[in-house]
């Protein structure tokens, strides 16, 4: 059964989307957590990536959500010395979790430049980790949500339009080398991985998304090829249940 056609919500600026993007969040965790197991959501950084965690310290709802049944993981991280303000990680600790309600152990951080070799060392032991909370037939858990960015040149976690990464079929993470983006190091989920994932929602604002976002949108109905998956890495992320764009504006195409 193909996966269901994908929604977009636009919102008038950036802040409202962060702040949307964390009461939908919390409104949704808050009701997986009642069934008593274990939620698996995926996340990933940026400047919207972090906002929507600063937007739920600041929500009352964040109080109906059972933290210690929630398991957080990163889709990708750049391959630094831990505590680097360029981490995905830091920065989302910084925002919440570093006295947030997630137990530690409920973390899951890629590996730092201080703790292995290279990003493929540190992608290997992210790959072992996610393999011990597996479902069954699968390398990782069954996400319940992947929250993703897209950037301007369309690409999602480290996975960047012309790289072969985007076009690995197997679920696992890989070390990238020659980022286009700085660092040139990262660490990062396959396709396949990311679309383990019940929910996946896109937080995408500004203006400079609007070409990428375009050609996401126009492809919506149609399987993505070798092609498209080059061009634009984003039009590849599809959720098992839902695919949502909370979008602002200025990221809509013009007329």
């Amino acid at each position: 059964m193909p996966n269901p056609r994908p929604l977009a919500i636009e919102y008038p600026t950036k802040d409202l989307v962060a702040e949307a993007a964390a009461a939908r969040l919390l409104l949704y965790l808050g009701d997986q957590t009642t069934q008593g197991r274990d939620v698996h959501i995926s996340i990933t950084g940026g400047s919207l990536g972090t906002g929507i965690w600063e937007a739920v310290s600041q929500n009352n709802l964040a109080g109906t959500v059972d933290w210690a049944s929630v398991h957080i993981w990163w889709s990708d991280e750049r391959f630094l010395p831990s505590g680097d303000p360029e981490r995905n990680a830091q920065q989302v600790f910084d925002a919440f979790f570093e006295h947030g309600p997630v137990p530690e152990s409920n973390l899951h951080v890629m590996g730092a430049a201080e703790e292995y070799a290279d990003q493929y060392e540190a992608a290997q032991a992210y790959t072992d980790e996610l393999s011990r909370y597996a479902e069954e037939g699968h390398s990782s858990p069954r996400f319940a949500l992947s929250l993703l960015g897209m950037g301007p040149d369309g690409h999602i976690a480290s996975l960047f339009p012309g790289k072969e990464e985007i076009h690995l079929e197997h679920e696992g993470v890989v070390g990238v080398a020659n980022s286009p983006k700085p660092p040139p190091e990262r660490i990062s989920m396959t396709r396949s991985m990311i679309n383990n994932s019940d929910r996946i929602w896109f937080l995408v604002a500004g203006s400079d998304k609007r070409d990428a976002f375009e050609r996401v949108w126009a492809a919506r109905d149609q399987k993505p090829d070798r092609d498209g998956l080059a061009e634009t890495p984003a039009s590849g992320a599809r959720g098992l249940s839902e695919t949502l764009y909370l979008i602002s504006s200025d990221s809509l195409p013009q007329g």
